[in-house]
């Protein structure tokens, strides 16, 4: 649904978020949905872990190791779920790389990532959904098409409007269930007015590893585009023989 951010895609986690945001109260911080971001340097490491030169710079914010494997990218189906609906920390969205880079799923340079707690099994590549038929390639080509899709084409201004238009901040963004933890916002903080190191120090490695909502481009509702010729149902293309959607 491109008409709702992550935290808002279902009711009962969109209703905690809400209330999050009514119920905060700070003198020195503004209200807000989301403690975490659906982009930042963080996120792109962890669906690039297994792609160099991305490996080198997860250590490096790791401290020279992997997380624990429980908490790695290992799979799209775990992976939408989390972020979706079972962890209200994570609302992150997707990176570039799964509409046009296979070999991100892949862990070709054989990463010992351990073995998760959960099920005993060894994280190697993305354990990828069904109707992909385990192939990495199959499994961007679908994404692309379902990016370029009409249903997408028919409501990507509704994203729009959420992370560069009308709704990004102000009354409209509380509405929407869209606001951000203040210092992601362009503009919030003054660095040069800041005369402790330690504190512009922390502030700048938030900024830089924690998160950063876009300039607000538009100010008003992004136009839908006009569409020429008959719209696919984007499902389609989930579909197995039977007419059941894959997971």
């Amino acid at each position: 649904d491109l008409t709702k951010p992550m935290g808002a895609l279902g009711e009962q986690r969109a209703d905690k978020f809400r209330q999050r945001y009514e119920e905060f109260i700070d003198l020195d911080i503004p209200s807000f949905h989301y403690g975490s971001h659906y982009s930042s340097a963080g996120i792109v490491l962890h669906y690039l872990i297994r792609l160099e030169p991305f490996t080198q710079h997860f250590l490096n914010l790791q401290d020279g190791r992997f997380d624990h494997p429980d908490r790695l990218f290992h799979s799209i189906a775990t992976t939408w779920k989390v972020a979706s609906e079972l962890n209200e920390m994570d609302v992150k969205e997707l990176t570039p790389e799964f509409f046009y880079l296979p070999e991100f799923l892949l862990n070709s340079n054989n990463f010992d990532f351990g073995i998760r707690k959960d099920n005993n099994e060894l994280v190697n590549d993305v354990i990828l959904p069904k109707w992909s038929k385990n192939d990495p390639r199959l499994f961007i080509e679908i994404n692309r098409q379902a990016l370029e899709s009409d249903y997408v084409s028919e409501n990507l201004h509704h994203w729009i409007d959420l992370i560069f238009g009308y709704k990004q901040q102000g009354k409209e963004a509380v509405d929407a269930l869209n606001v951000f933890y203040y210092l992601t916002y362009e503009g919030m903080v003054d660095l040069d007015a800041i005369e402790d190191e330690d504190e512009k120090r922390a502030i700048i490695d938030q900024i830089n590893n924690f998160g950063q909502t876009p300039a607000q481009i538009f100010k008003k509702p992004h136009p839908k585009k006009q569409m020429m010729h008959h719209p696919m149902n984007v499902f389609d293309l989930f579909e197995s023989k039977d007419g059941e959607i894959l997971p």
